[in-house]
């Protein structure tokens, strides 16, 4: 086996490996953020009451973003992998900044809620109805319900043009992707649970990837 074989092992390199990246995000991130939706109240104004009633949901869904972090970013990459010559510079460096950019933000609203609740344990008296609270609530809110899901819309757009082009996905679901995305620009103002809609949309993804192995399995 030459060294460039074992560089490209095509074990690592097949779409059912994405496929299964992108299932396991998506169930990850559903989990993770139904737990924080059961347990922290959506009004970013709340006083901090969620703290005294048992973090244990918390805390689990916290645990839970790395590893939803880790599968995203191996979906990304083994998606650029599958587009290989097609991929157009323009189209991927969009892709791969807002894939990046989402990953980043998710992992730094997670540490902020994972400071409040350290804060907490340290000084349960003084935390609660402080500025400092109110804070790092506002700054975590904001992150995930603004930023985080304008990036994940940016994401869903350009992921849907590339794979509208090559094929990637079936036509419809690169025209759903399109939907979706226009529903966390507009929706995220309005409805708490917008944002459960992206790990939806990857799901779809990747099992689309993972129908189309079973269906023309590669010739390697």
């Amino acid at each position: 086996m030459t060294d460039q074989a074992r560089l490209t092992d095509p074990h690592l390199r097949t779409p059912r490996a994405a496929a299964f990246a992108g299932i396991l995000f998506s169930v990850l991130l559903f989990l993770a953020l139904g737990l924080l939706r059961l347990s922290v109240p959506g009004d970013p104004l709340e006083p901090g009451t969620w703290l005294e009633s048992g973090l244990s949901y918390v805390t689990l869904a916290m645990n839970l973003v790395p590893f939803a972090g880790v599968a995203f970013l191996w979906f990304v990459g083994v998606l650029r992998d599958r587009l290989g010559p097609r991929e157009d510079q323009f189209f991927a460096t969009v892709f791969l900044g807002s894939g990046l950019l989402l990953l980043a933000m998710l992992f730094t609203a997670a540490a902020v809620v994972h400071a409040i609740i350290l804060a907490f344990h340290a000084a349960p008296e003084s935390l609660e109805h402080s500025a400092t609270f109110h804070f790092a609530r506002g700054l975590a809110y904001g992150m995930m319900n603004t930023y985080l899901v304008k990036t994940a819309s940016v994401f869903m757009i350009t992921t849907s043009t590339i794979a509208l082009y090559t094929r990637l996905t079936p036509r419809w679901l690169a025209i759903g992707g399109y939907v979706i995305a226009i529903i966390l620009l507009m929706g995220s103002y309005y409805l708490d649970w917008s944002l459960m809609v992206f790990p939806f949309w990857v799901l779809l993804v990747s099992l689309s990837i993972l129908w189309d192995k079973e269906a023309a399995p590669d010739s390697t």
